[in-house]
């Protein structure tokens, strides 16, 4: 017992070391740096581009575009620039960003995101979930729990686990592994999200509204107890709250001239 002693005294002072806050000050354990995940995020967004059907239509490719402008536009300086954005012939109703600026649209999504302001609520909660390094801090816990020490080696080189890593970033239902956010990450996103929207000049009223068509085509869901994500109900709730909160940032923004004309 007593070989252990400095061993767990060195996992402690490691843990400690990598603690953070999340945009909205939970508190997180950060065990792989911006450049890792960034490396890990372009692999596999490579990956899927070359296993998926790319959407070369003209007109959706400019309007999510200008969605996904408008809001990376608004983020902190640390995370503007570049971000590659690409639409996906699928019909699930699916979006994804991932860490090194990637962002993935299905076209499924336009069967419930029915505006311009509906799908900035898709694709700002998706933005959250890397703003709030999520992908990160679930990498994390795997590795503290001693099943992640090759996870970065295992998507770069060749190994049984990528469809695990894959899932820890956010990309389980494409790979065929479901490894969803929990439910404190999923409200993070939808809080981060709807500011991000909001300060982009998009009405976050439509988050609800984006909810509301979600639960119609949903054909039901199991009691948010058994599950890892809020219930549609829940999130509705959550979000209407938060309007304290947006709308002030959306009335600025229109203030200051910020109004994305983004039609399809």
């Amino acid at each position: 017992m007593t070989k252990l002693k400095p061993v767990l005294a060195i996992v402690l002072a490691g843990l400690l070391a990598s603690c953070a806050e999340s945009p909205t000050g939970r508190r997180q354990v950060l065990l792989f740096s911006d450049g890792e995940m960034s490396q890990m995020g372009g692999t596999a967004f490579e990956e899927m581009k070359k296993k998926m059907t790319i959407n070369k239509d003209g007109a959706t490719n400019k309007y999510v575009s200008c969605i996904a402008d408008a809001i990376t536009a608004s983020l902190p300086a640390e995370w503007r620039g570049s971000w590659e954005v690409v639409v996906f012939e699928e019909k699930s109703a699916n979006a994804f960003a991932l860490p090194g600026k990637k962002i993935g649209v299905h076209t499924g999504i336009f069967q419930v995101a029915k505006n311009a302001d509906q799908l900035a609520t898709v694709m700002g909660h998706e933005v959250g979930h890397v703003l709030a390094h999520h992908s990160a801090e679930r990498m994390s816990v795997q590795s503290v729990a001693g099943t992640g020490s090759q996870l970065i080696g295992v998507l770069l080189g060749e190994g049984a686990g990528k469809e695990t890593v894959m899932g820890l970033l956010g990309l389980g239902t494409q790979y065929g592994l479901v490894l969803p956010y929990g439910r404190a990450q999923e409200s993070e996103a939808d809080i981060v999200g709807l500011d991000l929207m909001a300060k982009s000049g998009f009405n976050p009223q439509a988050s609800v509204a984006l909810w509301q068509n979600m639960s119609a085509v949903s054909g039901g869901q199991p009691p948010e107890f058994m599950s890892t994500h809020p219930s549609h109900t829940s999130r509705i709730k959550d979000l209407q709250k938060q309007m304290v909160t947006a709308m002030p940032l959306y009335e600025k923004a229109k203030a200051n001239g910020i109004r994305p004309a983004c039609k399809r």
